[in-house]
């Protein structure tokens, strides 16, 4: 057994469990109830970090920083791997294929195979400089920059000429530009001499003087593409981004046709075929061309491949290129990724960590997922899992829930025992556990339609179709099937239409739901005019911060070749705000006390106006538990798309287009999703769900399902109509598991 005794991470109310070895358990409980403040917060958090003292302190330094968890011991534990759904180097060279080394055992067989002989695996690699293209330096595409996005030629230096990001009037590489005498900073731009343009635009790095100082400059579109255009788009700050979208226009390369490769890369084939043909090849068709090759100089690594190839096919994600940028990945199809290079490992013993595996996936795939995670188990190692979909816990040895609601009144063990138990039990999770959505008995008549024609987007097959508007329709069909493609793709930038999906909210480690949805800025007001002072003092990013720790509440301490530590601050004690800021009180709490309320208590504490109606709709998309401080870092994409929601509701848009709503939601929170949507729809809003949720789809108007497949096996629509019709008169894998789902319930 696992043994945890006193657990207090987050909302952990002094939790003590024993968890069984090489048995597969399951963690459930609503959103907000403690199951990640167990799981990873506390057991995968110090499985780690007893792993990295192992090192020396010139490796930790590597390493990112191991609190250590709040909890009063720890017994048995084994080396920790958590597969999450964090997203797989985001940056623009990383692709399925180098992800799960498929592309480099690829490279090995055409340095040993192909014809002509070019070289060793390193002439087939597009990140080593003997293998990539060099026009594009590897990366598959070029950009070019609309000049007159960057200047404005009718103004001159001093006027403010330059509109790109951090090159304004009196910014310190305006002051080189203007200081290295090439030009006059008063002529306009458009008075420019060739020789100065060219000078102004693209002069490499030279030494010029300014003031007493020795300073480099380089021409403006030289910078730009050194310090704006080598980072990845979605680190980008906000500003940034839309410059580079306006700016910017990235091309196919036209050397290498976007396959990143040297012209001496394409000329070596195997049976036929260049890597980079490999590369683009569906990942099913490629494990069928791997099949083929018979050579006994290759052959382990031939099998290692097509183990590899035929994992990624089993765990649904054979609709999938070797050459797709592992940014675009979803998260479910990142964590799945992951979960192969585990499947050929030689460990046992371990412990494998999964967060809502299911997520992405249809109840198609879902059985092969359960099928992966028995066969983790079967190898001999023990298999947590954080997840609400029943399908998964009834495959469970043992089971964990947790509740018995959200965040302060969740953080305690409700049951712990086998499935059958679960079920007998009166939890939550135990009466919910055979629940089931039946058909919506009369479905609304549309108000209109939105058309899409001649739909072609990736995998998408010349696809026209109508979706209804003024009532709920679901999207749905297999993971690779053509949703997002056609949905995001054709319906996303349309006016009118809002989309809260899952993709990461972008900010600092100060933001929160309070400074995200705008909640902060009543609050301020309200507090400043109760005491009569500035608004400015209530903020933790202005005024009233903490000195000491600038408003983060956390001082993060350098320990030069150890890895840093971020310690709570000594002089706010964590409440990020001055003293004096402190002695401000509205209705009996200072602003520290109100930021550290859940939604629910400050719904309450709040009783009318701005902050009451954002509050509101925080609690309508089933967020009630999240404290207004908290870090929105700590997040899930669940989570994230519902507080996306809750601020587009305060729009007046007429379209909602929702992305796997229900990603995270406990199955009892999936009928208040489905309450929310209802209101959305009657109140004369059209609602569009991508989803595979059954209970979404029987609560329906009306239904799109793409297949038959994924990948080049999908892209059409092979159904369109109510769910009714699908369950009595459709034959589509869709149509079988809704028929199977809703005859077993109400």
């Amino acid at each position: 057994m696992i043994k945890v005794r006193g657990a207090r991470e987050n909302n952990l109310r002094e939790v003590s469990l024993d968890i069984p070895k090489r048995r597969l358990t399951v963690f459930t409980g609503v959103s907000g109830s403690g199951k990640s403040s167990l799981v990873f917060g506390t057991i995968a958090a110090e499985s780690q970090r007893l792993i990295n003292e192992t090192y020396s302190a010139f490796i930790q330094g590597f390493m990112p920083s191991m609190g250590w968890p709040d909890v009063d011991s720890l017994h048995n534990l084994s080396a920790a791997i958590v597969v999450d759904q964090e997203r797989m180097g985001a940056n623009s060279r990383s692709t399925v294929g180098t992800a799960t080394d498929a592309y480099t055992m690829l490279r090995i067989i055409f340095s040993r195979l192909g014809t002509p002989h070019i070289g060793t695996s390193t002439a087939f690699s597009f990140n080593a400089a003997d293998g990539m293209c060099t026009e594009c330096e590897g990366i598959g595409q070029v950009s070019k920059i609309d000049i007159d996005q960057l200047v404005n030629r009718e103004l001159s230096l001093n006027e403010g000429a330059i509109t790109v990001p951090g090159f304004q009037v009196d910014a310190w590489y305006w002051q080189i530009m203007v200081a290295s005498g090439f030009y006059d900073p008063d002529k306009k731009l458009k008075d420019f001499t060739p020789e100065e343009w060219e000078v102004f635009l693209h002069k490499t790095s030279t030494k010029v003087k300014v003031g007493s100082s020795n300073m480099t400059y380089e021409g403006l579109i030289t910078k730009v593409n050194r310090t704006i255009l080598v980072k990845d788009r979605d680190s980008m700050q906000s500003h940034v981004r839309a410059f580079v979208d306006r700016a910017v226009v990235f091309a196919e390369c036209p050397s290498c046709g976007g396959s990143r490769l040297s012209a001496a890369a394409l000329s070596s084939k195997v049976n036929g075929v260049n890597i980079a043909e490999c590369s683009a090849m569906q990942i099913s068709d490629l494990a069928e061309y791997v099949r083929k090759i018979d050579d006994a100089g290759v052959a382990p690594l031939l099998g290692n491949l097509r183990d590899l190839l035929e994992s990624l096919v089993e765990i649904g994600l054979g609709y999938l290129s070797l050459d797709r940028a592992s940014s675009s990945l979803s998260g479910g199809e990142a964590q799945r990724v992951k979960m192969v290079r585990h499947l050929g490992s030689s460990l046992t013993d371990a412990t494998y960590i999964f967060d809502e595996p299911t997520i992405g996936l249809h109840p198609h795939d879902i059985r092969r997922m359960n099928d992966l995670l028995i066969r983790l188990r079967d190898k001999g190692n023990t298999v947590l899992v954080v997840e609400h979909k029943p399908e998964v816990i009834a495959m469970a040895d043992h089971v964990v829930d947790l509740g018995p609601g959200a965040g302060t009144a969740g953080g305690q063990i409700c049951y712990t025992g086998d499935v059958a138990g679960l079920r007998a039990s009166d939890t939550l999770t135990g009466r919910h556990l055979e629940h089931r959505a039946g058909l919506r008995e009369s479905v609304r008549r549309p108000s209109g339609q939105l058309s899409i024609e001649g739909a072609d987007l990736h995998n998408l097959k010349n696809v026209s179709v109508e979706i209804p508007t003024g009532v709920l329709s679901v999207i749905t069909g297999v993971a690779g099937s053509g949703k997002s493609s056609l949905i995001h793709g054709y319906l996303s930038d349309r006016e009118g239409v809002v989309v809260a999906d899952q993709s990461p909210i972008r900010g600092s480690r100060r933001s929160n739901p309070a400074t995200y949805t705008g909640l902060l800025s009543p609050i301020r007001t309200a507090f400043a005019k109760a005491n009569g002072v500035k608004a400015a003092l209530f903020s933790a990013n202005s005024e009233g911060a903490c000195p000491n720790c600038n408003g983060l509440g956390l001082v993060y301490t350098d320990l030069a070749m150890m890895a840093g530590v971020a310690s709570v601050c000594e002089e706010c004690e964590g409440k990020r705000f001055t003293p004096e800021v402190l002695t401000y009180r509205l209705n009996g709490k200072n602003i520290s006390e109100v930021l550290s309320m859940s939604v629910a208590e400050a719904y309450d504490y709040f009783p009318g106006g701005q902050a009451h109606a954002i509050l509101g709709r925080l609690t309508d998309v089933g967020l009630s538990y999240l404290r207004l401080g908290q870090p929105l870092n700590t997040l899930s994409g669940g989570e994230r798309q519902r507080l996306k929601l809750a601020i587009q509701m305060a729009e007046k848009s007429s379209v909602y287009i929702l992305d796997e709503p229900t990603t995270g939601l406990h199955m009892a929170d999936v009928d208040k999703l489905l309450a929310l949507l209802d209101r959305l729809v009657d109140a004369g809003n059209t609602v569009i769900v991508i989803e595979h949720h059954q209970a979404v789809m029987a609560h329906a108007d009306w239904l799109v399902d793409l297949g038959p497949g994924g990948g080049h096996d999908g892209g059409q629509v092979v159904f369109t109509g109510t769910p009714a019709d699908l369950v009595a008169h459709s034959d589509t894998v869709t149509a079988r598991h809704l028929r199977e789902y809703v005859g077993t319930g109400s």
